[in-house]
């Protein structure tokens, strides 16, 4: 599943091909994503400009003067510039056609992102109002997850990677970030220090950002804006490696579930 930094590359990658550019029309191949396409979004968009792109969690937000387009890439989901005459595919459920002859085409085989239609103040749309902070701005502090964590009995990974608490800390980043932090997954999230809960928002602010300078992490069926994969990958350091030694202490790392996801750690370097 795309996660935070995956997003954030999609928005680096196509926002300088799309921004300022005029809506020709938009093409719904298949309404059916995990929230119907709209039926008057087409006529909404198009003759419209785009202003800008932004992101908020792990939607992408493309601003016109009328309102808002929100995109989210699901399970599956990538987005890529081709030009506008280029054949579509299988899974190619829906075109946003631009200017200049280029369109942005969503390619999605599970279906289970969507796009869909924001008036007023985009934030206060129901999918986006009770989310938390973002992770690598600075109301994401160890103030900030000290006192979220407190008196909780859940465990940290869950804490951490509920969107309410903070958003885009998905499972793949999850786990580096509690290795790299020291932390067992599994641990109550209520008897973390005050110093614990700051080594750990540097390292979740660490390892995203390490993230999206590699353009992500290709695990299935991620590529960016611009077709290619991301390469962050290459440099976990548990995740996806269950039963191989670990790279500090060369302790074999543990595989278990935690709330059906997978979760690997150092039982050696993680307390």
């Amino acid at each position: 599943m795309p996660e935070l930094p995956e997003v954030e590359t999609t928005r680096a990658g196509i926002a300088p091909h799309i921004q300022r550019k005029k809506v020709k029309t938009l093409v719904v191949r298949n309404p059916a994503l995990r929230w119907p396409v709209p039926d008057d979004l087409a006529a909404r968009v198009t003759g419209q400009t785009l202003l800008d792109v932004s992101r908020r969690g792990k939607y992408l937000l493309l601003r016109f003067k009328a309102g808002h387009l929100l995109i989210h890439l699901g399970m599956s989901g990538s987005l890529r510039i081709i030009q506008a005459t280029e054949p579509p595919g299988y899974h190619d459920h829906v075109d946003l056609v631009l200017s200049g002859d280029r369109a942005l085409r969503f390619h999605d085989p599970r279906r289970f992102g969507c796009w869909l239609w924001a008036e007023g103040d985009v934030n206060a749309h129901k999918l986006l109002a009770s989310l938390g902070p973002e992770p690598l701005s600075d109301a994401f502090d160890a103030d900030y997850l000290y006192t979220a964590c407190r008196g909780k009995k859940a465990n940290i990974k869950n804490v951490i990677m509920d969107s309410h608490v903070v958003v885009g800390v998905g499972n793949i980043y999850a786990n580096e970030a509690l290795f790299l932090a020291g932390i067992r997954p599994r641990r109550a999230a209520g008897s973390l220090t005050r110093a614990q809960t700051e080594g750990l928002v540097s390292h979740i602010k660490a390892v995203l950002a390490r993230a999206i300078e590699s353009g992500g992490t290709t695990l299935r069926d991620f590529v960016g804006g611009d077709g290619k994969p991301g390469y962050f990958q290459q440099t976990l350091m548990v995740y996806g490696r269950g039963g191989e030694a670990c790279k500090l202490c060369h302790t074999l790392l543990k595989e278990v579930r935690v709330n059906n996801r997978a979760t690997v750690y150092c039982a050696q370097c993680q307390t």
